[in-house]
Parts: C-alpha cells; sequence; structure tokens
C-alpha cells in the first residue's frame, strides 16, 4: 500500500510540471501571436500612410458604363472630390450614393484600387427613351414642363439631363400627360410601342380611357390601357399600307378600340376595315 501511494504522488507531480509547461508555451505562444499582431498593424498602418496612396489627379478615378454615353469627364465633373486626397479618407458608399442621386445614373458601385492607386466605378446610366411633357392646368391658364422619361418611368429634368451629357440627342417618341396617370403601366406600355414594326413618334396619355398613338400611317385611337394593347400594335403592324389605299390627308384617325373591328374614320365619310384585310 505505502509503494502505491508513493507511486500516485510522483506520477502527480510529473503531470503538475508537464500542465505547468504547457502554460509556459501557451503563453508563449500568446505573447508571439499579439506580438505579430501588433507588427502586422503597424506594418501596414505604416504602408497606409505613406504618400504613394494618395489620390493626386482625376485621371486615378476609372469609370466604366455598359452604355458609355457619358463621357469620363461628365461622370468626375458631379464627384466633388478634392484633390491631393488620401485614399483611405475617401468614402466609396458615400460617392455611390452621391453619383445615384444624380438624373442620368440608376446605379453606381464605387471601390478603392490600390495597385495602381485609384478609384473604380462603375455606372449603369439611365437611358432616356421619351420626351416627356406635362400639361397641368392652373387657373384658367395650363402649364407645361418638359423632362424625359427612361424605360421604367423615371421622370429626368431636361436641363440637368444636357448639363451633364451636352452631346446628348433627343429621342424620337414624345409622351404627353401627367406621369402620374401613365406611370403605373408605362413600362409595359413602351415595351410594345417600341417594338412596333410601323413608327411611332408620340404617345398622348392626357384622356386615360382614350390612348392616342400619332404613327407613320395616321392618328391612332387605342381605348384605355389594357391587356389588348399587343393584339392593337400587331393590328396596326398589318394596316402599315393604308396610306397605299387611301389618301392619308382624308384619314382622321384610326380606331383599333376593338381590335375586331377596327375603323378608319375619314375627314368626309368612314370606312369600315376587315382585320384579316385592311
Amino acid at each position: 500500500m505505502p509503494e502505491i501511494v508513493s507511486v500516485s504522488r510522483k506520477d502527480l507531480a510529473q503531470r503538475r510540471q508537464k500542465l505547468r509547461r504547457q502554460r509556459q508555451v501557451k503563453i508563449l505562444q500568446t505573447i508571439w501571436r499579439s506580438i505579430a499582431i501588433s507588427g502586422l498593424a503597424g506594418g501596414l498602418l505604416w504602408v497606409a500612410i505613406q504618400p504613394i496612396w494618395v489620390l493626386k489627379t482625376p485621371k486615378q478615378v476609372l469609370i466604366t458604363s455598359g452604355n458609355q454615353s457619358l463621357s469620363q469627364e461628365a461622370v468626375r465633373s458631379v464627384l466633388q472630390l478634392s484633390y491631393p486626397q488620401s485614399l483611405w479618407r475617401i468614402q466609396p458608399s458615400v460617392i455611390a450614393e452621391s453619383l445615384k442621386k444624380q438624373p442620368t445614373i440608376a446605379q453606381a458601385t464605387v471601390n478603392r484600387r490600390l495597385f495602381p492607386p485609384g478609384l473604380m466605378i462603375e455606372i449603369e446610366e439611365r437611358v432616356p427613351v421619351a420626351v416627356a411633357q406635362k400639361t397641368k392646368e392652373q387657373g384658367n391658364t395650363n402649364k407645361d414642363s418638359t423632362g424625359l422619361l427612361d424605360a421604367n418611368g423615371i421622370w429626368i429634368p431636361l436641363e440637368k439631363y444636357i448639363l451633364i451629357n451636352p452631346d446628348f440627342k433627343l429621342p424620337s417618341l414624345k409622351v404627353i400627360g401627367l406621369p402620374e396617370k401613365y406611370g403605373s403601366y408605362w413600362n409595359q406600355l413602351y415595351s410594345y410601342v417600341s417594338q412596333s414594326s410601323v413608327k411611332i413618334t408620340e404617345i398622348d396619355c392626357q384622356d386615360p380611357t382614350n390612348l392616342r398613338l400619332k404613327t407613320e400611317i395616321g392618328n391612332v385611337y387605342i381605348g384605355a390601357f389594357s391587356p389588348q394593347l399587343p393584339e392593337q400594335i400587331n393590328l396596326l403592324a398589318r394596316m402599315r399600307n393604308l396610306p397605299k389605299k387611301l389618301n392619308p390627308s382624308e384619314i382622321e384617325y384610326i380606331d383599333l378600340t376593338n381590335p375586331d373591328s377596327p375603323l378608319v374614320h375619314m375627314i368626309q365619310k368612314k370606312e369600315i376595315l376587315n382585320s384579316s384585310n385592311p
């Protein structure tokens, strides 16, 4: 029995010594890890404050866009960056948000570039597809204001767009009316109109119960916006040779409110057309 006690005490002493050794190793590892992290952080800080990480000229700002209708100079002009400026003091998210407030820019992504130092800006431009004319009644007078619309119905002030893109060419399509009245279906309306084989130059949305189109074959009434619009646009395409059969100057308007029974209203007379043989 005494021998067993003696062996157990010896074994416990060895275990304690082993645990002390392990704790010492862990302490040393922790110290070295802390020194390494501090050194790395210090090194990174030293690198960061070096003069090389400075935005010195606008040429260090690289701007890419899928549409590329806006020049890099035009985009740089709205960045409001001062030079020289530490690359680390620049807040990419703030710049991105300021760009998205521009009427010509729908989305923007901004990232720092380390080698070589600079900024990388990727933008998605807002492309106008129509000249939009608002008409509001104020007292006994009508007040008009003109802007631009993109395919999603976003209103873009004309003067602001031209200011940043002076070489911009106005869209050939014009839309008349208040955007709040036709905005809910503008995306679909424009999609169908833009695919028409008959050129459409104007959409009058002032009367939501009777949308009117100005086309190369005459004025067209299509009634209220409805799911039958694709059928009406297809019918219009089948009527493209109408000016060869009737004198265009005598056509008052083409009525497609009922695609099953299209009508041509003449200035002097009215003729009913067969939709299968216009």
